[in-house]
């Protein structure tokens, strides 16, 4: 089981290094309609009937992200300013999670109720599992594995989250004229790029799990 998770870590810290690379590439493309990130966060919002969720600039690189609970845009200040294809591509995907929220995207909400397990799941998951091996207690790895497989289930359902607010950022901003067509290959690459974060510590979680529950079942028998 080592090799799978070892070349998944390396997944997940290529897939950390590929976002960061890409976005720096694009943001170096300005667009061809010269809007901002907020132009387009604003522009997406208000097409969508989203007049009363704000969008406000945070300190940071790439720490962009839509609050579900005060229903507020949050854009990396290189994103909120920036007139180019990554800060547009980044600024319209937050968008599509508050577009999500607007339309109760089922995966959303089942995301959203799991948070507050998860939150705490997460948190005791590792202090149990270590408990658990020093002291030889199985009852303790098996319920760190429980803890642990809520945290799992959460970057699972995340996936199609962030795949779809994705797809509704490209759609979008194809049909309301802030990209043209060429521009659309840039978009897909700073929006896939960021998709593959997910994707590789999603995997790389999995694979911790299975393990967990190998040693766990070798360990009963």
């Amino acid at each position: 089981m080592y090799i799978p998770i070892i070349l998944a870590f390396i997944l997940s810290l290529w897939a950390q290094f590929r976002v960061k690379g890409t976005f720096n590439k694009w943001s170096k493309t300005p667009t061809y309609s010269g809007l901002t990130g907020y132009d387009a966060a604003r522009r997406m919002l208000d097409a969508n009937g989203l007049h009363d969720v704000p969008i406000e600039p945070v300190p940071g690189a790439l720490t962009d992200h839509y609050d579900p609970i005060k229903r507020v845009v949050r854009l990396s200040e290189p994103v909120y300013y920036e007139r180019s294809i990554s800060a547009i591509s980044v600024a319209c995907h937050e968008v599509g999670h508050a577009i999500q929220h607007q339309q109760s995207y089922p995966m959303l909400v089942l995301r959203h109720k799991m948070f507050p397990v998860v939150n705490f799941a997460s948190g005791i998951a590792p202090f149990l599992l270590l408990a658990g091996f020093i002291f030889g207690a199985l009852n303790l790895i098996g319920l760190g594995i429980i803890f642990f497989s809520a945290a799992v289930a959460f970057q699972l359902v995340t996936l199609p989250v962030e795949f779809n607010a994705s797809s509704r950022a490209r759609e979008l901003m194809v049909s309301e004229g802030f990209i043209t067509n060429d521009e659309e290959r840039g978009v897909a690459k700073v929006l896939n790029a960021a998709a593959l974060t997910y994707v590789a510590a999603a995997l790389l979680s999995l694979l911790e799990l299975i393990r967990y529950i190998l040693i766990f079942t070798n360990n009963r028998d």
